[in-house]
């Protein structure tokens, strides 16, 4: 890999990433002085190829993010396995004879997250959001054995609307994992339309944002004393399964 010195983030409205820094610390320590981890933020996917386009031999690896994870596995030479079953890449690697492979990290740094934290009790989960995300962690509490249901606004398969959850339904699924981007930094008032007066202290309150550290969603679990926990660890596992996967 001693040519491929370029990684990077792509992703639309990405300043705030979490993965520029991460890298960029992380290329410090490891005294990797000439890679670099960018931010390619793309008002459309159309322009994802100009990113590397003739410059293929200088990329070691890409991570995508919102609202890209789907989207981007048009342009991609391979779809690993499981990334191909969830249908959402987080990870593209760029390989020695130049092809883009596609892969889903995000699976790995949510069940190793969430892992330590599952009560015999937590059988049932909710998934707030549909997106590229939602497909990742559906896929993960399949592998751990926990039944789910997508919320949404929209009507469709295996899924509630959010206007129909009640006590009933809150009760039974104690696992909620937002996936949406509702509550995130500067919206920090926000938070996901679910009834929180019948959340209590056997639930479990996952959410995939990291700034800030304690979105309302988790604050409202907390003051009704559930278990809560943020995205961070999950994405410094990703980010992690990432880097080994661009070293293999």
């Amino acid at each position: 890999m001693s040519n491929r010195t370029k990684f990077g983030l792509l992703g639309k409205d990405i300043s705030y990433s979490f993965s520029r820094q991460y890298f960029t610390e992380k290329f410090e320590k490891l005294g990797l002085n000439t890679l670099k981890y960018l931010n390619f933020d793309i008002p459309e996917i159309e322009e994802f190829p100009f990113i590397y386009y003739h410059r293929e031999e200088e990329f070691g690896g890409i991570n995508v993010t919102i609202p890209y994870k789907e989207e981007v596995m048009q342009y991609l030479d391979e779809i690993e396995n499981d990334a191909k079953e969830i249908g959402a890449v987080n990870t593209i690697k760029f390989t020695d004879d130049h092809k883009l492979v596609g892969y889903n990290t995000d699976v790995y740094g949510f069940i190793n997250s969430i892992k330590p934290l599952l009560k015999n009790h937590h059988t049932k989960a909710l998934i707030l959001g549909t997106g590229g995300a939602s497909k990742a962690i559906a896929f993960g509490l399949k592998k751990l054995g926990i039944e789910y249901k997508f919320v949404s606004r929209r009507l469709m398969d295996n899924g509630f609307l959010y206007s129909v959850l009640n006590k009933e339904i809150i009760d039974e699924y104690t696992v909620i994992i937002n996936c949406t981007p509702i509550g995130t930094h500067p919206n920090i008032n926000e938070e996901p339309n679910i009834p929180y007066q019948f959340i209590s202290e056997k639930h479990l309150l996952f959410d995939l944002i990291y700034n800030p550290a304690e979105t309302k969603f988790l604050k409202q679990g907390k003051i009704k004393g559930a278990t809560i926990k943020n995205g961070l660890e999950m994405l410094e596992l990703q980010a992690e399964k990432s880097w080994e996967i661009w070293n293999l």
